[in-house]
Protein backbone atom coordinates (compact mmCIF):
# COMPACT_ATOMS: atom_id res chain seq x y z
CA UNK A 1 0.00 0.00 0.00
CA UNK A 2 3.02 2.65 0.98
CA UNK A 3 4.88 1.70 -2.09
CA UNK A 4 1.89 2.55 -4.57
CA UNK A 5 1.06 5.66 -2.02
CA UNK A 6 4.92 6.45 -2.33
CA UNK A 7 4.76 6.58 -5.84
CA UNK A 8 1.87 7.96 -6.53
CA UNK A 9 2.63 11.13 -4.42
CA UNK A 10 5.90 11.28 -5.91
CA UNK A 11 4.95 11.00 -9.09
CA UNK A 12 1.92 13.82 -8.91
CA UNK A 13 3.53 16.40 -7.21
CA UNK A 14 6.70 16.45 -8.86
CA UNK A 15 4.38 17.10 -12.20
CA UNK A 16 2.49 19.93 -10.41
CA UNK A 17 6.07 21.15 -9.63
CA UNK A 18 7.30 20.89 -13.16
CA UNK A 19 3.94 22.92 -14.40
CA UNK A 20 4.81 25.79 -11.97
CA UNK A 21 9.14 25.55 -11.87
CA UNK A 22 10.08 24.96 -15.98
CA UNK A 23 7.73 28.79 -16.66
CA UNK A 24 9.57 30.11 -13.29
CA UNK A 25 13.13 28.67 -15.04
CA UNK A 26 12.72 30.23 -18.29
CA UNK A 27 11.68 33.91 -16.74
CA UNK A 28 15.07 33.59 -14.77
CA UNK A 29 16.57 32.93 -17.63
CA UNK A 30 18.17 29.76 -16.27
CA UNK A 31 19.10 28.44 -19.36
CA UNK A 32 21.45 25.88 -19.63
CA UNK A 33 25.02 26.75 -21.78
CA UNK A 34 25.97 23.84 -24.16
CA UNK A 35 29.99 22.74 -24.42
CA UNK A 36 31.55 23.46 -27.40
CA UNK A 37 33.59 20.52 -27.27
CA UNK A 38 30.12 18.25 -27.57
CA UNK A 39 28.78 17.64 -30.80
CA UNK A 40 27.62 20.39 -32.61
CA UNK A 41 23.75 19.51 -33.22
CA UNK A 42 23.48 20.15 -29.52
CA UNK A 43 23.97 23.44 -29.41
CA UNK A 44 20.42 24.33 -30.47
CA UNK A 45 19.67 23.00 -26.89
CA UNK A 46 21.03 26.44 -25.65
CA UNK A 47 19.26 27.91 -23.43
CA UNK A 48 17.25 25.00 -22.46
CA UNK A 49 15.87 25.72 -18.41
CA UNK A 50 18.46 23.81 -16.29
CA UNK A 51 17.87 22.79 -12.37
CA UNK A 52 14.44 20.88 -13.26
CA UNK A 53 16.22 18.04 -10.81
CA UNK A 54 14.57 20.36 -8.29
CA UNK A 55 10.85 19.10 -9.28
CA UNK A 56 11.52 15.59 -8.92
CA UNK A 57 13.48 16.26 -5.48
CA UNK A 58 10.42 18.00 -4.21
CA UNK A 59 8.13 15.54 -5.11
CA UNK A 60 10.34 12.32 -3.53
CA UNK A 61 10.58 14.73 -0.23
CA UNK A 62 7.06 15.22 -0.15
CA UNK A 63 6.40 11.45 -0.72
CA UNK A 64 9.22 10.25 1.72
CA UNK A 65 7.32 12.51 4.77
CA UNK A 66 3.56 11.54 4.07
CA UNK A 67 3.88 8.02 2.66
CA UNK A 68 6.96 7.20 5.11
CA UNK A 69 5.30 8.50 8.58
CA UNK A 70 4.17 5.60 9.82
CA UNK A 71 7.55 4.35 9.92
CA UNK A 72 9.35 7.47 11.67
CA UNK A 73 6.38 7.04 14.33
CA UNK A 74 7.87 3.51 15.03
CA UNK A 75 11.36 5.06 15.03
CA UNK A 76 12.98 4.03 11.46
CA UNK A 77 14.73 7.14 9.75
CA UNK A 78 17.29 4.90 7.13
CA UNK A 79 14.74 6.93 4.45
CA UNK A 80 15.57 10.18 6.19
CA UNK A 81 19.13 9.47 5.87
CA UNK A 82 19.30 8.20 2.57
CA UNK A 83 16.97 11.50 1.41
CA UNK A 84 19.37 14.09 3.26
CA UNK A 85 22.43 12.38 1.93
CA UNK A 86 21.46 13.01 -1.71
CA UNK A 87 19.78 16.50 -0.82
CA UNK A 88 23.10 17.52 0.31
CA UNK A 89 25.09 16.55 -3.43
CA UNK A 90 21.77 17.94 -4.88
CA UNK A 91 22.52 21.36 -2.94
CA UNK A 92 26.20 20.66 -4.01
CA UNK A 93 24.92 20.78 -7.51
CA UNK A 94 22.56 23.33 -7.42
CA UNK A 95 25.55 25.72 -6.49
CA UNK A 96 27.38 24.61 -9.34
CA UNK A 97 24.33 24.99 -11.83
CA UNK A 98 23.81 28.38 -10.06
CA UNK A 99 27.57 29.54 -10.93
CA UNK A 100 27.11 28.17 -14.65
CA UNK A 101 23.80 30.54 -15.24
CA UNK A 102 24.86 33.90 -13.03
CA UNK A 103 27.97 33.94 -15.53
CA UNK A 104 26.68 31.97 -18.27
CA UNK A 105 29.01 29.50 -19.32
CA UNK A 106 29.21 25.94 -18.84
CA UNK A 107 31.94 25.92 -15.72
CA UNK A 108 30.61 25.90 -12.61
CA UNK A 109 32.25 24.69 -9.16
CA UNK A 110 35.99 23.74 -10.02
CA UNK A 111 36.79 20.19 -9.39
CA UNK A 112 38.68 20.55 -6.59
CA UNK A 113 35.85 22.10 -4.82
CA UNK A 114 33.24 20.06 -6.19
CA UNK A 115 35.31 16.76 -4.77
CA UNK A 116 36.44 18.03 -1.01
CA UNK A 117 32.36 19.26 -0.44
CA UNK A 118 31.20 15.59 -1.98
CA UNK A 119 33.71 14.10 -0.40
CA UNK A 120 33.38 15.61 3.14
CA UNK A 121 29.04 14.65 2.35
CA UNK A 122 30.05 11.04 1.85
CA UNK A 123 32.31 10.29 5.21
CA UNK A 124 29.26 12.47 6.87
CA UNK A 125 27.08 9.85 5.80
CA UNK A 126 29.49 7.03 6.26
CA UNK A 127 29.66 8.06 10.12
CA UNK A 128 26.25 8.35 10.74
CA UNK A 129 25.33 4.91 8.97
CA UNK A 130 28.50 3.39 11.27
CA UNK A 131 26.80 5.51 14.63
CA UNK A 132 23.66 4.27 13.90
CA UNK A 133 24.36 0.26 13.68
CA UNK A 134 23.02 0.37 9.93
CA UNK A 135 26.95 0.01 8.78
CA UNK A 136 29.18 -3.15 8.95
CA UNK A 137 32.87 -3.57 7.38
CA UNK A 138 31.56 -6.38 6.07
CA UNK A 139 31.98 -6.41 1.92
CA UNK A 140 29.04 -8.32 0.91
CA UNK A 141 29.76 -10.72 -2.54
CA UNK A 142 26.57 -10.78 -4.72
CA UNK A 143 26.09 -14.21 -6.13
CA UNK A 144 28.22 -16.02 -3.60
CA UNK A 145 26.47 -14.91 -0.98
CA UNK A 146 29.40 -14.50 1.39
CA UNK A 147 31.05 -11.22 3.32
CA UNK A 148 34.39 -10.30 3.21
CA UNK A 149 35.78 -8.59 6.12
CA UNK A 150 37.51 -5.67 6.27
CA UNK A 151 39.43 -2.89 8.51
CA UNK A 152 37.17 -0.60 9.79
CA UNK A 153 39.55 2.15 8.50
CA UNK A 154 40.08 0.60 4.72
CA UNK A 155 35.92 0.28 4.83
CA UNK A 156 35.33 3.68 5.46
CA UNK A 157 37.86 4.58 2.54
CA UNK A 158 36.57 2.45 -0.12
CA UNK A 159 33.06 3.23 1.27
CA UNK A 160 33.85 7.21 0.73
CA UNK A 161 35.73 7.12 -2.86
CA UNK A 162 32.58 4.64 -3.89
CA UNK A 163 30.06 7.06 -3.44
CA UNK A 164 31.92 9.94 -4.83
CA UNK A 165 32.80 7.87 -7.79
CA UNK A 166 28.94 6.46 -8.00
CA UNK A 167 27.70 10.21 -7.93
CA UNK A 168 29.92 11.56 -10.93
CA UNK A 169 29.67 8.49 -12.55
CA UNK A 170 25.64 9.27 -13.14
CA UNK A 171 26.43 13.24 -13.76
CA UNK A 172 28.33 12.30 -16.65
CA UNK A 173 25.73 9.99 -17.69
CA UNK A 174 23.16 13.55 -18.41
CA UNK A 175 24.10 13.99 -21.87
CA UNK A 176 21.60 13.73 -23.73
CA UNK A 177 17.57 14.13 -23.21
CA UNK A 178 16.40 11.61 -20.81
CA UNK A 179 19.25 9.29 -20.95
CA UNK A 180 20.38 9.84 -17.04
CA UNK A 181 16.35 9.75 -15.69
CA UNK A 182 15.47 6.57 -18.34
CA UNK A 183 18.60 4.64 -17.11
CA UNK A 184 18.28 5.62 -13.66
CA UNK A 185 14.22 4.45 -13.13
CA UNK A 186 15.10 0.85 -13.37
CA UNK A 187 17.69 1.33 -11.11
CA UNK A 188 15.24 2.56 -8.54
CA UNK A 189 12.76 -0.09 -9.02
CA UNK A 190 15.30 -2.66 -8.01
CA UNK A 191 15.62 -1.20 -4.70
CA UNK A 192 11.90 -0.98 -4.89
CA UNK A 193 12.17 -4.63 -5.02
CA UNK A 194 14.90 -5.47 -2.90
CA UNK A 195 13.37 -3.82 0.28
CA UNK A 196 9.76 -5.47 -0.52
CA UNK A 197 11.32 -8.51 -0.15
CA UNK A 198 13.51 -7.94 2.76
CA UNK A 199 10.74 -6.22 4.49
CA UNK A 200 11.98 -2.66 4.73
CA UNK A 201 9.12 -0.52 4.30
CA UNK A 202 10.99 2.53 5.17
CA UNK A 203 13.45 2.45 2.30
CA UNK A 204 10.54 0.74 -0.16
CA UNK A 205 8.85 4.39 0.24
CA UNK A 206 12.34 6.31 -0.64
CA UNK A 207 12.61 3.39 -3.63
CA UNK A 208 8.95 4.40 -4.69
CA UNK A 209 8.90 7.64 -4.34
CA UNK A 210 12.35 7.83 -6.94
CA UNK A 211 10.80 5.56 -8.92
CA UNK A 212 7.80 8.31 -9.15
CA UNK A 213 9.57 11.52 -9.30
CA UNK A 214 11.61 10.28 -12.33
CA UNK A 215 8.79 8.62 -13.90
CA UNK A 216 7.11 12.38 -13.94
CA UNK A 217 10.19 14.06 -14.74
CA UNK A 218 10.93 11.92 -17.78
CA UNK A 219 7.49 13.59 -19.11
CA UNK A 220 9.23 17.18 -18.94
CA UNK A 221 13.01 15.75 -19.74
CA UNK A 222 12.38 13.28 -23.05
CA UNK A 223 13.95 14.68 -26.36
CA UNK A 224 13.33 17.31 -26.81
CA UNK A 225 13.83 18.17 -23.38
CA UNK A 226 11.43 21.30 -21.99
CA UNK A 227 13.60 21.18 -19.33
CA UNK A 228 17.26 19.68 -17.84
CA UNK A 229 17.88 18.09 -14.23
CA UNK A 230 21.15 19.73 -14.36
CA UNK A 231 23.85 19.36 -11.68
CA UNK A 232 21.14 19.54 -9.31
CA UNK A 233 19.21 16.56 -10.22
CA UNK A 234 21.95 14.43 -11.32
CA UNK A 235 23.96 14.72 -8.19
CA UNK A 236 20.59 13.96 -6.17
CA UNK A 237 20.13 10.75 -7.76
CA UNK A 238 23.92 9.23 -7.37
CA UNK A 239 23.61 10.40 -4.07
CA UNK A 240 20.46 8.57 -3.91
CA UNK A 241 21.98 5.53 -5.82
CA UNK A 242 25.17 5.37 -3.41
CA UNK A 243 23.34 5.91 -0.53
CA UNK A 244 20.48 2.69 -0.77
CA UNK A 245 23.28 0.69 -1.85
CA UNK A 246 25.18 1.29 1.64
CA UNK A 247 22.05 1.59 3.23
CA UNK A 248 21.49 -2.60 2.45
CA UNK A 249 25.25 -2.76 3.19
CA UNK A 250 26.00 -3.84 -0.51
CA UNK A 251 27.93 -1.48 -2.24
CA UNK A 252 29.38 -3.90 -4.94
CA UNK A 253 25.87 -4.22 -6.08
CA UNK A 254 26.51 -0.30 -7.93
CA UNK A 255 28.86 -2.87 -10.24
CA UNK A 256 25.89 -4.53 -11.29
CA UNK A 257 22.78 -1.76 -11.36
CA UNK A 258 24.94 0.97 -12.19
CA UNK A 259 26.49 -0.47 -15.18
CA UNK A 260 25.83 1.94 -17.94
CA UNK A 261 27.09 4.08 -14.91
CA UNK A 262 30.27 2.62 -15.14
CA UNK A 263 30.90 2.24 -18.98
CA UNK A 264 30.33 5.97 -19.41
CA UNK A 265 33.22 6.65 -17.05
CA UNK A 266 34.96 3.61 -18.45
CA UNK A 267 34.42 5.83 -22.05
CA UNK A 268 35.53 8.64 -20.32
CA UNK A 269 38.79 7.55 -18.76
CA UNK A 270 40.08 5.55 -21.60
CA UNK A 271 39.39 8.20 -23.84
CA UNK A 272 41.48 10.99 -22.40
CA UNK A 273 44.34 7.94 -21.18
CA UNK A 274 44.45 6.50 -24.42
CA UNK A 275 44.55 10.33 -26.52
CA UNK A 276 47.46 11.40 -24.12
CA UNK A 277 48.81 8.13 -24.60
CA UNK A 278 48.98 8.29 -28.28
CA UNK A 279 49.25 11.84 -28.25
CA UNK A 280 45.83 12.48 -29.80
CA UNK A 281 44.49 9.31 -30.94
CA UNK A 282 40.84 7.87 -30.23
CA UNK A 283 39.31 4.72 -29.56
CA UNK A 284 35.58 6.34 -29.52
CA UNK A 285 34.48 8.77 -31.63
CA UNK A 286 33.55 10.80 -28.77
CA UNK A 287 33.34 10.35 -25.53
CA UNK A 288 31.27 9.57 -23.12
CA UNK A 289 29.84 6.58 -24.58
CA UNK A 290 26.80 7.91 -25.65
CA UNK A 291 28.45 10.58 -27.52
CA UNK A 292 29.90 7.84 -29.67
CA UNK A 293 27.08 6.23 -30.57
CA UNK A 294 25.58 9.61 -31.32
CA UNK A 295 28.04 10.39 -33.65
CA UNK A 296 27.90 6.63 -34.90
CA UNK A 297 24.19 7.98 -36.31
CA UNK A 298 22.41 6.93 -32.93
CA UNK A 299 19.69 9.58 -32.23
CA UNK A 300 18.52 10.12 -28.63
CA UNK A 301 15.84 8.19 -28.17
CA UNK A 302 17.53 5.32 -29.82
CA UNK A 303 20.23 5.94 -27.14
CA UNK A 304 17.93 6.27 -24.10
CA UNK A 305 15.86 3.39 -25.32
CA UNK A 306 19.05 0.65 -25.26
CA UNK A 307 20.94 2.18 -22.87
CA UNK A 308 17.35 1.95 -20.39
CA UNK A 309 17.16 -2.02 -21.69
CA UNK A 310 20.83 -2.68 -20.69
CA UNK A 311 19.84 -0.56 -17.05
CA UNK A 312 17.08 -2.72 -16.75
CA UNK A 313 18.53 -6.13 -17.85
CA UNK A 314 21.57 -5.71 -15.52
CA UNK A 315 19.03 -4.65 -12.77
CA UNK A 316 17.27 -8.09 -12.64
CA UNK A 317 20.91 -10.20 -13.06
CA UNK A 318 21.70 -7.73 -9.73
CA UNK A 319 18.42 -9.13 -8.12
CA UNK A 320 19.03 -12.59 -8.93
CA UNK A 321 22.68 -11.95 -7.42
CA UNK A 322 21.22 -10.77 -4.07
CA UNK A 323 18.35 -12.72 -3.84
CA UNK A 324 19.60 -15.35 -1.58
CA UNK A 325 20.53 -12.65 1.24
CA UNK A 326 17.39 -11.16 1.71
CA UNK A 327 15.32 -14.90 1.52
CA UNK A 328 12.79 -15.55 4.20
Amino acid sequence: MYIILAGVISLIVTLIAGKLLIPALVKLKAGQSIKEIGPTWHMNKQGTPTMGGLMFIIGIGVAILAAGWPEMLEGRFTHLYVYAFALVFGVIGYIDDYQKVKHHQNTGLTAPQKFILQLAAAVAFLCLMRYEGMLSPNLYIPFFNVEFPMPWWLYMVFAAFVMVGTVNAVNLTDGIDGLATGVTIPVALFYVAVSAWYGRNDLTVLSAALAGGLCAFLIYNFHPAKVFMGDTGSLFLGGAIAALAFAYDMPLILLLVGFVYLCETLSDIIQVAYFKATHGKRIFKMAPLHHHFEMCGWNEKKIVAVFTAVSALMCLLAYWGVADRFSL
